[in-house]
Formats: structure tokens, sequence, C-alpha cells
């Protein structure tokens, strides 16, 4: 037996977990590869997020800390512009409050998780 850990996903709590599991596939190019009524996971470049209903989910309301972000994503992208318009299209809503507009976007996806695009790798 090994003690090793390995991460398998974050797990995204949300009022419906295949709405939002198709969304990320939407905007990742992923693809929903398991639903059942409480549970979705999506498989994209990078990884996978899993998605979990949860009826009494109340999304963060950043930048405001009443109820405080626990968690994001961040996505690498090369178009900061052409890449804004398509989470947009999909459902996605751009913060007013952007701290590092000239490499990074902060959005909500349509459960209010914020997310960010950045142009910025750190591990580049």
């Amino acid at each position: 037996m090994s003690d090793a850990i390995r991460l398998a996903s974050p797990t995204l709590n949300c009022p419906d977990a295949t709405a939002l599991a198709r969304f990320y596939a939407e905007i990742t190019g992923g693809k929903v590869v398991y639903v059942d009524p409480v549970w979705a996971t999506m498989d994209g470049p990078g990884g996978r997020i899993d998605f979990q209903t949860d009826p009494a989910y109340v999304p963060p309301t950043w930048p405001d800390p009443a109820t405080p972000i626990q968690m994001h994503l961040d996505f690498t992208v090369d178009d900061l512009d052409a890449t804004a318009a398509k989470v947009l299209a999909a459902g996605a809503t751009r913060y007013d409050h952007q701290p590092n507009d000239d490499h990074c976007l902060v959005f909500a996806d349509p459960a209010g998780h914020p997310f960010c695009l950045s142009t910025w790798d750190p591990l580049a």
C-alpha cells in the first residue's frame, strides 16, 4: 500500500450540477462524462471538474465579503477578448471589478462562482 495523495478534481457545489457541468464543457471544449441526480463530471483540457447539486448553495458576493469566495478557477487563454466573448455567450457574467484587466478578466459562472481568464501563466 502507498500513502500517496493525488488530486482527482475540484468539486463545485451549485444549484444544478448537470447545467453547470454543461457550461464548463461548452467554454473549455470538454465533455460531460458523468451525470446522476446530484453529481456531474466534466472532463476537459487540463483536467476534470466535478459538480454537486446543493439546494442550499449561496453564491459568493465578490468583491463584497458578505458571502466570501472560498475558491475560484483560473483558466489560461491566448486571447482575452475572444475568450471573454465566448464565455459571455455561454452564460457567464463579467464582474465590474477587474483588478488585473491587462492580463486577467474575472467572471461569474451561471451559478455565481468566480473564475478567471488569464494570459499570465507562472509555470510557462
